[in-house]
């Protein structure tokens, strides 16, 4: 199927319907004019020609007159003869007498004296055979003589044809001008729409192709400019998570490298020698299945991440005691922390309320915060958890003594992919799955730092679960 552009689409609807709605208004405007300067003519005609009769009227009733001989002078003194013409119709319905001495054709057509016999007045416009336009009216006066029967004045429309040509003229020159002005505005407002679709429609192939470095040229305030606006935004979003990304597959990449790397040199270690030396066997063993752990870990993450893309992520939800899941996490990470040389404090409660939740997920949550929390402390620093009960919310607060969080990484740390530090292990969607489960157990996470080298605090706020 042809491809129809804008600029044509409008020309053929638009356009075309303004070029007929002007011609109608033309028309409808020489019409008018027409009908006005002809209707004035022949009113001015009926006029003159009642004048006439009135006068042969007062010429009839004087007995001693000659009738005849005044239809004469009358004929020759009429003082318009340059302009219009005054015959005199015999009963036989012939021109026996005209004010310009010379007599039409017998056979000569004239309607309107036909009309005035039945009518009583009649009015014709025709052409002479010499093809000049002429108005003709006419009136009976067989009441005033038996010998005359009707009067009848013609006058020619050449003048008048010539002025409404010239306002023809003038009309059509309004409308043309009227035409140019809205096909050239037309055309400039199309083409502000049409240059910047086509430059959006350039830059959006090159988006599909993976080149975001290109951007459009905004200078419209409406809603083109708008559009720009957002498809640059957009633009600039894609062009982060595609940095984001190619980043993710990098660190994830280095992620997996190295408990790969350490794996499989213990496994070629322990065939070699490990057999014969017990304490190489442990520890060779033991690398090996806290490697191993961390990479079910990371795959877990990646799953759980592929899930919630594809909107599988689905929860397993009962009511949790989260004192027991906030326990089992700190349990977790306290060998490990004190390996490190880090402190956890941990201020367990009495009693919580429970919340309705699935507890795997929330174990995962709290086991993330707090693997982050002792990942980014230094040695000798603090890692302090808390658990309470506000409003209808049990908060878990994890506080760490760590390198921080700059204000400007902070509203995107639980980004996917993002990592602010990247000198720390870890792929980077850690907290956006954990902010995800927290959202669909209708909670919030919150992440708050004062700056760099000076702590994060990590807030999980989740409902407390209502009573049936």
């Amino acid at each position: 199927m042809a491809k129809k552009s804008i600029t044509r689409r409008w020309a053929i609807n638009n356009l075309g319907v303004i070029v007929l709605a002007l011609l109608v208004i033309e028309m409808a405007i020489i019409y008018a004019l027409q009908s006005y300067y002809y209707n004035s003519a022949k009113q001015y005609l009926f006029s003159k020609i009642n004048a006439v009769t009135s006068v042969l009227s007062i010429h009839s009733q004087d007995s001693a007159a000659n009738f005849s001989a005044e239809m004469r002078n009358l004929l020759e003194t009429f003082n318009e003869k340059d302009k219009i013409e005054l015959m005199a119709i015999n009963s036989k319905g012939r021109v026996v007498l005209t004010s310009s001495g010379f007599s039409p054709d017998a056979d000569a057509p004239m309607p309107d004296y036909e009309d005035a016999m039945e009518k009583g007045e009649g009015s014709y416009i025709g052409k002479l055979d010499s093809g000049e336009k002429v108005l003709a009216v006419s009136v009976p006066i067989s009441a005033l003589s038996s010998e005359y029967s009707s009067v009848r004045m013609v006058t020619s429309l050449t003048d008048i044809d010539n002025t409404i040509k010239n306002y023809i003229i003038a009309i059509t020159i309004v409308t043309l001008i009227i035409l140019l002005i809205i096909i050239t505005t037309g055309l400039f407002f199309a083409g502000s729409i049409v240059k910047p679709i086509r430059q959006i429609s350039g830059i959006a192939s090159k988006f599909a192709m993976g080149d975001f470095s290109v951007r459009i040229d905004n200078s419209s305030n409406d809603e083109i400019g708008d559009l720009c606006t957002a498809i640059n935004h957009m633009a600039d979003e894609l062009s982060t998570a595609e940095a984001m990304k190619n980043e993710f597959i990098s660190s994830v990449s280095h992620e997996l490298r190295t408990p790969l790397t350490a794996i499989k040199g213990w496994a070629e270690t322990l065939m070699v020698d490990g057999g014969e030396n017990p304490d190489t066997m442990k520890k060779g063993v033991g690398v090996i299945v806290n490697e191993t752990e961390r990479l079910s870990q990371m795959v877990e993450e990646l799953l759980d991440f592929s899930r919630m893309q594809n909107g599988h992520f689905t929860l397993r939800s009962a009511a949790m005691d989260i004192l027991a899941e906030l326990g089992d996490a700190v349990l977790i990470y306290s060998d490990k922390a004190r390996r490190d040389g880090i402190t956890i404090t941990y201020d367990e409660p009495e009693m919580l309320p429970f919340v309705f939740g699935d507890k795997n997920r929330i174990r995962q949550v709290f086991i993330n915060i707090i693997d982050n929390a002792v990942k980014y402390s230094t040695e000798g620093g603090t890692v302090t958890i808390k658990a309470s009960e506000s409003g209808g919310m049990v908060v878990v607060s994890v506080t760490d003594t760590g390198m921080g969080i700059k204000k400007s990484d902070l509203a995107k740390v639980k980004t996917k992919f993002y990592k602010a530090n990247h000198t720390r292990r870890g792929s980077g969607i850690g907290l956006a799955v954990a902010d995800e489960i927290v959202s669909l157990h209708g909670g919030t996470l919150d992440i708050t730092s004062p700056g760099e080298g000076k702590g994060t605090t990590v807030t999980i706020k989740l409902p407390v679960m209502q009573n049936s």
